[in-house]
């Protein structure tokens, strides 16, 4: 799988230095499942061109130059309904966005040009999907307090505009314009609670979270739009499932444990000096003979209390 991933990245990479002019659409466009396709039609809409997008022979989009019709999906056809709510059309421009595609996208576009005043045109786009497999999404699992990085594996080009999601909130975005660049709260409508927590590599778009709490469990998302072709471009989208677990005791309570260990330790440091000194300065025997005295005066001084006893009982 991974040299299939190298392999298509190959192909990608040779469709961004060459796709130019008509011809190009006639290469496949390799996608991976849950990335986002735009297919440029080349023109502007001036009221004098109709466009009409087809899958398998099925028209999916139409929009008319008067702007009087425009549609997508069910709305043009009810038997469309596999791209339900996941197109778009650029009402400038006639292109055609599919969101979070799938390997059943996976086929032949047809778009029609038709001119009012001039001869109709028509471009055609191969689509490869390729699925994901479970194993190579990412699970990252962390203990709280400890720091996360989440891996673009990307080395980003300078028109590549890198954004990562937190739960479908921006919390931060790195373009070609270090001014546009953000994190958290810089983003709109990002994120308070990564304040201060964030970086980013500027080299390849990868986002660091310091200090991780269990609120910060959640799905991540890296969505990365890599430079337009003048026929189609590509929005490739990574998932990372970050799980934060509790360490069992807040941040103050382990430095309550640490002070009490600490005070309690020095306590029995103290107390075991005051023993050694005590134990030091007291007053032994000076002789082995004057112990051996003491006890032979303290046996003499009993046994001549038990005669006197003896003599007064008789």
């Amino acid at each position: 799988m991974k040299l299939l991933c190298k392999a298509l990245a190959g192909i990608l990479f040779l469709l961004d230095h060459v796709a130019s002019g008509v011809g190009s659409d006639e290469l496949p466009v390799p996608v991976m499942e849950g990335e986002a396709v735009i297919f440029h039609t080349g023109v502007e809409t001036n009221q004098q061109e109709d466009i009409k997008w087809y899958f398998s022979s099925t028209r999916i989009a139409q929009i008319n130059g008067d702007l009087t019709k425009i549609c997508t999906d069910v709305q043009c056809n009810s038997g469309t309904e596999i791209f339900r709510d996941r197109l778009q059309l650029d009402n400038q421009t006639g292109s055609l966005t599919i969101r979070d595609i799938r390997t059943t996208d996976s086929g032949l576009y047809v778009l029609k040009i038709i001119g009012r005043s001039s001869s109709s045109s028509e471009k055609t786009f191969t689509v490869i999907v390729n699925s994901v497999p479970a194993a190579e999404r990412d699970e990252v699992k962390r203990n709280e307090g400890e720091s996360v990085t989440l891996d673009s594996g990307e080395i980003r080009k300078p028109n590549d505009v890198m954004t990562w999601f937190f739960n479908d909130t921006p919390i931060a975005q790195i373009t070609g314009d270090p001014n546009k660049s953000c994190t958290d709260v810089q983003c709109k409508d990002g994120d308070e609670r990564f304040r201060d927590r964030l970086r980013l590599d500027h080299q390849t778009g990868s986002l660091t979270i310091t200090d991780t709490r269990t609120t910060d469990s959640g799905l991540y998302k890296l969505q990365i739009i890599i430079g337009n072709s003048s026929s189609f471009s590509i929005t490739r989208v990574k998932r990372f499932n970050v799980t934060v677990f509790d360490s069992g005791l807040s941040s103050a309570a382990i430095a309550g444990i640490v002070v009490v260990f600490v005070l309690l330790a020095a306590a029995a440091v103290t107390a075991g000096l005051i023993y050694c000194r005590r134990m030091r300065y007291r007053r032994a025997p000076q002789h082995e003979n004057d112990a051996k005295k003491d006890i032979a005066l303290r046996d003499t001084g009993h046994e001549s209390d038990l005669n006197q006893s003896q003599t007064e009982a008789a």
